[in-house]
């Protein structure tokens, strides 16, 4: 933000080494880092000492920011859009000095709902962090609901829920619109209530249990029926490939209402091309069969 007033305004003083403050900084997050990632002897001193010293940088920088944004112009209205980003960013900055303080120095254990993902895309979520691939994955859940001819006819972004939570609602909306004969799920949508509220509307729940299954569940599992309709359930997961490889596995909007944008605008053309690909098939298979006839008479 200083830099964008600078190529506007190079008359603007103080700001000299601003170069040299970006190096001090990024050297500081790296010794940081391998700090971490490295193991021996007295690794936790070596770290809080790293730790120590980034922060020092990062409150000089807070404090001199603080010192000269008064000084900075505010000549027309981009002025003031680039002094209310800064207001933001700094902000940021005096959030992360105090998380790093707390969470390395202090040995508190930070909340999660405190934590911040991206500073561009506030809305972001940790999805995924473990030692399978991908060992970490952050983004927004969504979830899709397709039938028998694999469209899409409902999808929800996931704010901060889980899979349990998505079954009533996405029932509450769809029983209401069609005569659903089965349902399908993954095990993450699976609990007593969900399985008893989809029982009520719909003839067959497919709905495998998590964990150790009673006599009776396991015979319900086990049977014909809800093997053959558990096993339809893999073009779910095609499906959502599809989605991913047209582009849905990152978006490029910015902004919280683009990205709603840009995933209805995915689902939609999805949709459209599944429909496209059954009419090619209906028109070649109607042009296969007039060739036939001519040929016959």
């Amino acid at each position: 933000m200083v830099a964008k007033f600078l190529k506007k305004y190079p008359e603007v003083q103080g700001w000299r080494k601003m170069r040299d403050w970006y190096r001090q900084l990024k050297n500081s997050m790296r010794a940081v880092g391998k700090a971490f990632s490295s193991g021996g002897k007295g690794k936790e001193q070596r770290v809080k000492q790293a730790v120590r010293y980034y922060l020092s940088k990062a409150r000089a920088l807070q404090n001199k920011l603080e010192r000269s944004e008064e000084d900075l112009p505010t000549g027309d209205i981009m002025d003031v859009l680039i002094h209310l980003e800064m207001d933001r960013y700094m902000e940021l900055l005096d959030k992360h000095i105090d998380l790093l303080e707390r969470r390395v120095l202090k040995g508190e254990v930070i909340p999660h709902d405190e934590k911040v993902f991206s500073i561009f895309e506030g809305y972001t979520e940790w999805i995924k962090k473990g030692k399978l691939h991908p060992n970490v994955e952050l983004g927004k859940k969504l979830s899709i609901t397709t039938d028998q001819y694999n469209l899409i006819v409902d999808y929800r972004i996931m704010e901060n829920q889980s899979d349990v939570e998505m079954v009533k609602p996405i029932a509450e909306e769809l029983i209401s619109r069609y005569n659903i004969r089965s349902w399908s799920f993954d095990k993450g949508f699976w609990n007593k209530e969900n399985k008893a509220l989809l029982e009520g509307h719909v003839e067959k729940v497919v709905m495998p249990k998590k964990g150790k299954c009673n006599k009776l569940e396991q015979a319900e599992e086990d049977h014909r029926n809800f093997k053959l309709l558990r096993n339809k359930h893999s073009a779910v997961e095609s499906n959502i490939n599809e989605l991913e490889c047209r582009g849905m596995d990152r978006c490029p909007d910015r902004g919280y209402m683009h990205f709603k944008r840009y995933i209805g605008l995915s689902v939609a053309a999805y949709n459209l091309r599944r429909i496209g690909q059954e009419l090619i098939e209906i028109r070649r298979k109607q042009d296969l069969a007039e060739r036939e006839f001519r040929v016959a008479a």
